[in-house]
């Protein structure tokens, strides 16, 4: 039989872009094709988002899309990830097109599964668990980025936040092996990335099976200890995402202190600023934990970017209550803040109370916290201007090929005039202009 080629399309979070680049390695070790090119590929994957409806509507479109775009040779098509897990069988029932359904815990068996449809089966569906966190050998070519690789730590969810389908769609939490990660952070400093980032739905709730690869390193809580092991390997940067509250111990913030490759940023999501709202939420912490852990961050010796999201329109919410939302913006004086306005998440508790707060009453409040962050975000950004930073040039700019474009270790958008030769290289860039959201500057 010919090789088939592949096309893959990630919607969603660094845990599905780093779920793809595992299936295309396993692929490829198996004997298909990748392909770019959607317009020609044998199959498609949708490796889906289900994080809010909208997200899980844009797929189904991209079904449809690809139904019509294709009228002269069908692919097989294929939808992984959280969609896949949440709605099953389902899915078939709704899109003749599809022939696959593989859940978060498939990935691994991608390949296998192809070939069952290649033999001959209409509907191939796997909802199992993943393997022991098989499948970390992933080619440079196949990340997304030759200098920023996302190593996934732990995955699942145990919170249950009462507007959230994560402990749905990714089970409970399972944390990989200590040494395992090290391991891989070795390999990829190796193979020359300037970046790592440690992933996970709250990668602060770390709790692996046993302390094989923490042996010697201190730490309060499983999660610093391993900061401290993979700060102790000497890759230039190391970034985390995302925290949850009820676990963000000060210990982080000491291990940060004490390893200047521990990039100095937090996000640290709150979600509401009213104590009613959040037992409402069930998240788990009050407003003064939160601003406890905001103080110990902006104690630290080092100066630590804080960002968050927040939930503006909960059912229920006052508009008492988000004005306490809009308290502890000023007072956490975040550094970036996404802004969602609440929506009925299907299979979720809250989807069960009653959605009181209007359409237009949720945009005001988004407007008029967006129009606080900015005014706290733009006094921050202008204090960038003037200063020399470090920037991870990572490629060209969207806007303009004669711009590079990268981050900082407290993950600043930063813009700058320089050659392509300089891309994969950390260099000094000095500021000379701050905008909404991102900083331009000089190549020193």
């Amino acid at each position: 039989m010919s090789k088939l080629s592949v096309h893959i399309e990630t919607f969603g979070c660094q845990m599905n872009v780093s779920d793809s680049e595992r299936v295309a390695a396993k692929l490829l070790d198996s004997g298909f094709e990748l392909t770019d090119a959607a317009d020609s590929a044998d199959v498609i994957l949708l490796n889906t988002c289900s994080i809010r409806e909208k997200a899980e509507q844009k797929v189904f479109q991209r079904v449809g899309q690809i139904k019509h775009q294709r009228a002269e040779r069908q692919p097989l098509v294929g939808v992984m990830g959280c969609v896949a897990q949440l709605e099953g069988e389902a899915i078939f029932n709704s899109s003749t097109t599809v022939q696959l359904v593989a859940g978060t815990g498939a990935t691994e068996r991608i390949p296998s599964l192809l070939e069952r449809v290649r033999g001959g089966e209409t509907r191939v569906l796997d909802l199992g668990e993943r393997e022991e966190w098989a499948g970390f050998e992933i080619p440079t070519a196949l990340r997304h980025s030759r200098h920023v690789a996302f190593v996934p730590i732990i995955e699942g969810c145990n919170k249950f936040c009462t507007y959230c389908i994560v402990p749905y769609s990714r089970g409970r939490e399972r944390s990989r092996q200590a040494f395992e990660i090290v391991e891989e952070v070795q390999k990829l400093w190796a193979a020359g990335f300037q970046e790592i980032q440690l992933i996970g739905q709250n990668v602060n709730s770390y709790r692996p099976k046993s302390e094989k690869g923490l042996e010697g390193f201190s730490g309060a809580t499983p999660f610093s200890r391993l900061l401290r092991a993979v700060a102790s390997e000497g890759i230039p940067r190391i970034k985390f995402t995302t925290s949850f509250p009820r676990d963000f111990h000060a210990d982080i913030v000491e291990a940060m202190e004490e390893h200047e490759n521990l990039c100095n940023w937090v996000h640290l999501p709150v979600q509401s600023g009213n104590n009613r709202v959040l037992r409402a939420m069930r998240r788990g912490h009050k407003v003064e934990d939160y601003l406890e852990k905001v103080e110990t961050i902006k104690n630290s010796r080092r100066a630590i970017s804080l960002t968050s999201d927040v939930i503006v329109g909960f059912p229920g919410e006052s508009k008492e209550e988000f004005e306490d939302t809009l308290r502890l913006t000023e007072k956490s004086e975040f550094h970036g803040l996404y802004i969602f306005k609440y929506s009925k998440r299907r299979g979720t508790p809250a989807a069960k109370l009653d959605d009181d707060v209007s359409p237009d009453e949720k945009a005001r409040r988004f407007l008029a916290l967006e129009s606080l962050q900015m005014s706290i975000q733009s006094k921050i950004y202008m204090e960038y201007v003037g200063r020399k930073v470090e920037v991870l040039a990572e490629g060209f700019s969207a806007r303009s090929q004669s711009d590079l474009t990268g981050h900082t270790t407290c993950q600043k958008v930063v813009n700058f005039r320089a050659d392509k030769e300089v891309i994969g290289k950390v260099v000094k860039v000095h500021v000379t202009e701050a905008k909404a959201h991102s900083l331009f500057g000089q190549l020193v």
